[in-house]
């Protein structure tokens, strides 16, 4: 099988991968990730290996990344709801706010800043991606050329620190 034939198959089946995959993540952006990793992987295998039956190959290739990227979501919040006690979840958002709340948001924001900027850069760039990218452990690592375990232990540290500055100001 020649690549010229899987890029005509890729692209014909392009839009049907793509829909599959955003009802699987229910995420356009990381379908249209999940696509282009298809497309990828697919290409190395293709170097590797002759595939006789291409279309279903490029399916259940699809298919398992997306499986893959929800199971570390799982995984990831899992972890986040482990690492941080009960109660501080459920006090992370009000239904209504106060002046007083609004104040006390302002000051935790102030003091998360502060002990976040002290990070090292690759602890902010942790921190970024996970939190306001919403990237998964795995591709962190990936991104950043770190094992997956050290993402873990740097977020769990990250969040003991976060944690560490609500109680501080709970408490005064």
């Amino acid at each position: 099988m020649s690549q010229s034939r899987f890029n005509h198959v890729f692209l014909t089946q392009r839009a049907i991968l793509l829909r599959t995959l955003q009802r699987m993540v229910h995420n356009h952006s990381t379908a249209e990730d999940l696509l282009q990793e298809t497309y990828l992987r697919v290409t190395r295998a293709l170097n590797e290996r002759p595939i006789d039956h291409l279309e279903p190959f490029v399916y259940q290739t699809a298919r398992n990344l997306a499986l893959d990227h929800l199971r570390a979501r799982k995984i990831q919040a899992r972890t986040l709801q482990e690492d941080v006690p009960l109660q501080i979840l459920q006090s992370v958002v009000a239904p209504t706010t106060t002046p007083e709340d609004a104040t006390q948001a302002e000051q935790l924001l102030e003091h998360l800043s502060v002990s976040l900027g002290q990070l090292s850069a690759r602890q902010q760039q942790i921190f970024i991606l996970s939190r306001l990218h919403g990237c998964s452990y795995q591709e962190i690592a990936d991104q950043l050329g770190v094992s997956l375990s050290t993402v873990q232990k740097e977020l769990k540290l990250i969040m003991a620190i976060c944690v560490g500055v609500a109680e501080r100001l709970d408490q005064s």
